[in-house]
């Protein structure tokens, strides 16, 4: 039975969350706190954590950081804040994805399928032929997962890497961000597509990319993005 850790210091929550998982047939371990949090992780295997940001003691973005050190146990963020700066820390910790407070349970029990999905499709899917993208001056090893701009190696989170290698396969194409969350996250669009600007904001300043002046991805106002193409 799939088995998911939720970590909230609010009863209520983790209660009523627990409940609606229960009823979908997951197994639920709770914890109110960090330090329960990465006791009950220790203890026994995971297959996702439902983890809030805001926790007493040893707080989400450590956990997450502790989680992910230990593996790569799929991690959804919930958050009180709607603060950009937050949801960018969270994923560059290796959260998965993260939803605002208040949330409507459909929206998180559908996160929560499509994040087991994509890391089930992860576990069992053939490895496509490694291929090499080289996109002006950007160099994307699909085989080995790697990227490099102008030489000089870049260090993506797993879903940053799989967003730009999409865009840069079809130069030239825009996506909308529904389209995004489709192919990349895995999941419908629920109303909510600040995740993908979230990523592409965090790309494009790893990749030394800018909005107003872009190298790579292009903002397509009103729309959504592409990858630029050369000429």
């Amino acid at each position: 039975m799939t088995r998911i850790l939720i970590v909230d210091d609010e009863p209520n929550i983790r209660h009523t969350v627990g409940y609606n998982l229960r009823r979908e047939g997951y197994e639920v371990v709770e914890a109110a706190d960090g330090e329960a949090a990465l006791a009950a992780a220790a203890a026994q295997p995971l297959d996702l954590v439902v983890l809030d940001l805001m926790l007493p003691g040893v707080d989400g973005l450590e956990v997450c950081r502790r989680l992910r050190a230990r593996g790569p146990v799929p991690i959804l963020m919930l958050t009180a804040r709607a603060d950009e700066v937050d949801r960018v820390v969270g994923l560059e910790l290796g959260a998965d994805d993260y939803l605002v407070k208040p949330f409507s349970m459909r929206e998180l029990l559908a996160r929560v399928k499509a994040i087991l999905r994509r890391a089930e499709l992860n576990r069992v899917a053939r490895p496509e032929p490694p291929t090499r993208l080289v996109r002006d001056g950007l160099t994307i090893d699909t085989g080995r997962r790697r990227v490099a701009v102008d030489d000089r190696e870049v260090a993506l989170k797993p879903r940053e890497f799989d967003l730009l290698a999409f865009l840069a396969r079809q130069p030239g194409q825009v996506f909308t961000r529904a389209q995004l969350l489709e192919h990349v996250w895995g999941y419908d669009y629920l109303g909510d597509s600040r995740t993908v600007d979230v990523h592409v904001r965090s790309l494009r300043t790893k990749l030394g990319d800018r909005a107003d002046t872009p190298r790579w991805i292009e903002t397509v106002w009103g729309v959504g993005y592409r990858f630029r193409e050369a000429g």
